[in-house]
C-alpha cells in the first residue's frame, strides 16, 4: 500500500520522516505538508536544530548524551502539542524526524556496546518516551534511504568524520559499510524493528516482523 493510499483511506494519523542526514526529509515533509494542508503544530519541523542553536550546542556535542536527551524531551514535547493540534482540527500530524533520532545518534557516537546500551536505556524508560512509543507503533513512519550526492556540510551535520567513525560504530555491534549514511540507515532500520515500530520505503509498508536487513541492536 502506498503512502498516499493510506492518507487516502484515512488509515493513520501520524507520519514521521526519518533517515541519515541530507536524505530529502525536510523536502519530503514540506511536500507532503503543502498537499496536506498543515501547518503550525500539525507540521513539526527539524527541532535537533532549534535545540542546537538554543542550548549553544554544536555538532562538535553530537555525542554527548545530554544534547540527544535534550532534543528528545523538545521532539516528545512538540509530538504532544502537534497531536492535540491534529486531533482538534482531523488532520495527520507530520513530523521532520522523531524521538528515534536522538537514540540512532546516541549508539552511533558510543564507544561501546555496553555504552550504547546504557545510552538506549536512559533515553527510552521516561514515562513520556513510553506513551510516544506506543502512538509510534500505530503511526507511518518512512525512512529514507542515503544519497552521498545531496551530502553537505552546513555547520550542523557532521561531514568532515564520517568515514573515520565507521571503526566506533563496527564496536556496536552494527552492519559495517564503507558508507557512514548507509551505516546510519541500518541504525535506524534496527532501532525501528527493536521498538516493533513499522515503517515504509519506496510506498511499500515494510514487514516488521521477518528479520530481514536488520542491523544488529544491543
Amino acid at each position: 500500500m502506498s503512502i498516499h493510499q493510506a492518507l487516502d483511506r484515512a488509515l493513520i494519523t501520524e507520519i514521521y520522516v526519518v533517515g541519515p542526514s541530507s536524505t530529502g526529509k525536510t523536502t519530503l515533509c514540506r511536500a507532503l505538508a503543502e498537499r496536506l494542508g498543515l501547518e503550525g503544530p500539525e507540521f513539526i519541523t527539524e527541532v535537533a536544530r532549534e535545540v542546537m542553536q538554543q542550548e549553544r550546542y554544536s555538532r562538535d556535542d553530537i555525542g554527548k548524551l545530554e544534547m540527544q536527551a535534550a532534543i528528545m524531551r523538545a521532539q516528545l514535547l512538540r509530538e504532544q502539542t502537534g497531536r492535540t493540534a491534529a486531533a482538534t482540527t482531523g488532520r495527520v500530524l507530520l513530523s521532520d524526524r522523531s524521538a528515534i533520532d536522538p537514540i540512532v545518534y546516541a549508539i552511533l557516537t558510543s564507544a561501546s556496546e555496553e555504552e550504547a546500551e546504557e545510552r538506549v536505556q536512559s533515553l527510552t524508560e521516561s514515562h513520556q518516551f513510553q506513551l510516544a512509543l506506543a502512538a509510534y507503533r500505530k503511526s507511518l513512519f518512512v525512512l529514507l534511504g542515503p544519497v552521498p550526492e545531496w551530502l553537505e556540510d552546513d555547520g550542523v551535520r557532521s561531514t568532515e568524520n564520517q568515514v573515520s567513525l565507521v571503526d566506533s560504530f563496527d564496536r556496536i555491534g552494527c552492519h559495517l559499510s564503507s558508507c557512514t549514511q548507509i551505516y546510519c540507515h541500518e541504525v535506524f532500520k534496527g532501532v525501528l524493528a527493536k521498538l516493533k515500530i513499522s515503517w515504509t520505503r519506496n510506498e511499500k509498508f515494510s514487514d516488521e516482523g521477518d528479520g530481514k536487513d536488520e542491523a544488529r541492536m544491543p
